[in-house]
This record gives structure tokens, sequence and C-alpha cells, in this order.
């Protein structure tokens, strides 16, 4: 869209040349009739539109230049459409406004209102435009995604955050199914490399004679089917961020390479001789523990050390206390959505069970589970049955009575055990004085000769 296109829909040739040489700054394009004047928003998206209602005595004119203006309005709704109608022509103006035009004008044309008039209108376009394109921003940012409730999700956000505007090599260490992919991408996006390509490669889904190529690019005749130069994974992110996803399976010869790489910031293609430079930030990610690969000669200690500027450990589901019915939520509000099912909600008893339920293919799992619940639920609500889970572990207790009871009683006994029951030290830790732990002893029947049972 040019931001300076201004459709003209008018089925006067004397009036459209008095309108472009009145416009004659604008790029113009221009319409004689209804089908006219959608071919041309279609192919020019202009901001704002100057339509001629013609005369009202018109009648039937004046009605298909109606249903041009409804057209226009229903197909570019934040298109301004400014009428122009005959002299003292109120009440056609007014129908125009309500119909969805911008604003009118009536005749005789006085050239300086309007151009001011249309000028005011692409002002408002463009303030409307700027508006929408930070509202999109806010609504997408890259964290919106990644349901933070627990204080170890909130904790890997705040790193992300920090770690995002500067260069460093971050490795994301989690199990699969954890949402490492999307902290890569909100790594990317929150980066000055923002407009830069966002590269990702699995390194343990490409066998390993592919690899190679797939990272580092060839030449023509490096081998056999090499029939045109080919450029890496790594090239191809030049300028951006390359992502290397499950880099503990990336073979032991591959990782000495990589790592000239990462030191060198230079690329060799296979069958080639140049150094070809490359300015990429890399991410990459795991699910393995590399401490025991490399302690099993798995995984080189250089190269770690290389992709572990930075390391961000991402909980697995099942720990993210707090978070787990939320996240639910979100997936649910989300692929309801994608699947056209309007449903309220969760049931009590999916509530528990998503709360209690181990996960173990973390968030992967979720979504798969919820929309095969959303596919079977029968009612306005997702049960634990369409989830198809069940679990033997009891639901959270809720009620504040019986957490405070809990939290107290637990508290007391660490501080007799830490302090061996010395009651001083014992308040002391829990910040209270002796005969308020004294009363709490007496009140959960905790006694000092018992205080580790």
């Amino acid at each position: 869209m040019a931001p300076n296109k201004l459709l003209i829909v008018v089925d006067d040739p004397g009036v459209e040349s008095q309108l472009r040489l009145c416009f004659e700054d604008y790029d113009v394009v221009a319409a004689e009739d209804r089908v006219g004047a959608i071919n041309e928003l279609r192919r020019h998206e202009p901001p704002v539109v100057l339509q001629d209602l013609g005369l009202s005595t018109d009648d039937s004119g004046v009605q298909e230049r109606f249903a041009t203006l409804r057209d226009i309005v229903a197909l570019a709704p934040h298109t301004k459409v400014v009428v122009v109608t005959g002299h003292g022509d109120r009440s056609n103006a007014v129908r125009a406004v309500g119909l969805g035009a911008h604003d009118f004008y009536h005749k005789p044309v006085d050239v300086d209102i309007l151009r001011l008039i249309v000028a005011r209108a692409f002002r408002i376009y463009e303030l409307e435009a700027e508006n929408r394109r930070l509202a999109h921003l806010h609504a997408s940012s890259p964290l919106d995604g990644i349901i933070a409730a627990s204080d170890d999700m909130l904790k890997v956000c705040r790193i992300v955050e920090k770690v995002a505007p500067t260069n460093a090599t971050t490795l994301l260490q989690g199990e699969s199914g954890t949402g490492k992919e999307l902290l890569a991408k909100a790594i990317h996006t929150l980066s000055p490399r923002a407009d830069g390509p966002f590269v990702a490669i699995n390194c343990a889904a490409i066998p390993e004679t592919l690899l190679e190529s797939e990272l580092f690019g060839f030449e023509k005749g490096a081998f056999t089917g090499a029939s045109k130069q080919t450029l890496g994974k790594i090239e191809v992110a030049d300028g951006g961020t390359l992502f290397l996803d499950e880099i503990g399976d990336m073979p032991l010869a591959l990782q000495a390479k990589l790592l000239r790489f990462l030191q060198e910031r230079t690329v060799e293609r296979i069958g080639g001789r140049a150094e070809i430079p490359v300015d990429v930030r890399v991410v990459c990610a795991t699910n393995k523990n590399l401490g025991e690969a490399m302690a099993s000669g798995q995984f080189r200690d250089d190269l770690y050390y290389r992709v572990s500027e930075i390391t961000i450990n991402i909980p697995p589901v099942r720990e993210r206390n707090g978070g787990r019915v939320l996240l639910a939520k979100h997936l649910l509000t989300q692929l309801t959505t994608q699947l056209g099912r309007n449903l309220k909600g969760f049931s009590d008893d999916a509530h528990d069970v998503i709360d209690t339920y181990p996960w173990p293919g973390n968030v992967r799992e979720m979504e798969n589970r919820i929309k095969a619940g959303i596919i079977m639920a029968e009612g306005k609500f997702v049960t634990a049955g369409d989830l198809g889970l069940v679990t033997n572990c009891a639901p959270p207790d809720l009620n504040l009575r019986v957490v405070r009871q809990s939290a107290e009683t637990h508290a007391v006994r660490e501080a007799l055990v830490r302090t061996s029951g010395n009651i001083s030290r014992a308040a002391e830790l829990l910040g209270v004085t002796r005969p308020t732990l004294y009363d709490l002893m007496a009140k959960y029947g905790l006694r000092v000769d018992a205080q580790g049972s």
C-alpha cells in the first residue's frame, strides 16, 4: 500500500480531470463505477478514497454510488472515504456518514478546503494505523505465549529479557516439550536482530551424513548430487539468530567444526576453500544432561563452554506450581478458537487432574490432551474423562486454614530439627518470640524430643 495513494471515484470525466489537477501531488488512481472502484481498492489499498455522489435528483445513480460506498467500507474498514455531494445536499451527506464515510464536502468545490479535508483524512489514517501497529506489538509480545505463573518460570522470563539484547551464546536446558523453541524465538524477537532471519535446525532429526551440509552448505560438485552451490543454515541466518535444537545429539566430529565456527565466526562450505564471515547470534537447546555427556566423552568440554555463555534452565510442567491450570486454560482458549468449538472451560474434576497429573510430555502433551478433550467434549465443559486422564493423587486442599496449619507445622518442625531442639535459636529462625513458639508447639502437638518425627 502506497502511503500517498488516493482513489477518486467519479463518473464524470470533467470532474475527474479537475480532481486530478487538484491532487497532483498525490498518487492518484481513478474509477468511474462500482466494479472499477472495488478493483482499484483491492489492487492499491489506498488510505483515502474521494467519492463523488453526484446529483441528488439522479436517484438510480445515487443509489448505485451508495452501494459503492457500502462495499468500500465493508472491504476496507480502515480506509477513509470522503464523499462530495451536490450543493446543499445535506440528507445524502448525513446518510453517507451513517454508512461509514469519514467526512463530506458540498459542491461547488473549493480546492483549498477539499485539499485540507483530504490531507486530514490521510493524517487520521496514519495515526490509527500507528495505533493498530503498537497495539499489535503489545498483544503479540514474544513472552505472551509463555505462561509464567510459577516463580521458576517468572525467573526464566526475566533472564530472557536480560539476555535478548546481547549477543551472548545462550543454552536452553529442559525436558522435551517444555517450550525451548518458543523461548529461543522470544530471545530473537526481543533482540536487535529481530528484523533478521530466525533459522532453526534440529540436530537430532537430521542424519549425521547430512547434518554437516545442512549447517555449512556445499559447493557445486562437492559430492554426488551437489548440482549447485547451496548455502548452509549458518549462512542463511546471517544477520539474525541460529537456533540449534538438541545440540546434545550433535556428532563429535561435527562438534569440532561447530566450535571452530563459534571461535572464528567464519564458515567453509563443503568442497570450498574460502572462509566466509557470518554475523549470527547462536541459541542452543538440549534435553540431555550435558555434564553427563561430557563425562562420558559424548560432548566436548570446550564446545560446552562456548555454547553456554548464558544457561537458562526451563522447569518441567510438573514443577510449575500454580501454573499448570493457568497454562491449560491458555491452551484451551487458543485451541477452541482453532477448532471452532464454543466451550466455557474445564470442569472441576478436569482442574484437579490437570493440577495433579505429572505431565511427562510437558506442554506438548498438555496441548495434545486438551485438543483431544475439546473434540471429545459433549457438554460446555471439558472433563477429566474428555482429557483421558486419571490420577491417584488427591487434589490440593485450598482451604486457607488447612494450608496455614500445614505450613506452620512444617516450619516449626524444621526449625526445631535444625537447632537440635534449642528453643531460643528456633524462635529466632522463625522470627517469633519464645512464648509464641511454645504456643505453636502446643497447638500442633510438637515436642522438643519429637521434633524429628
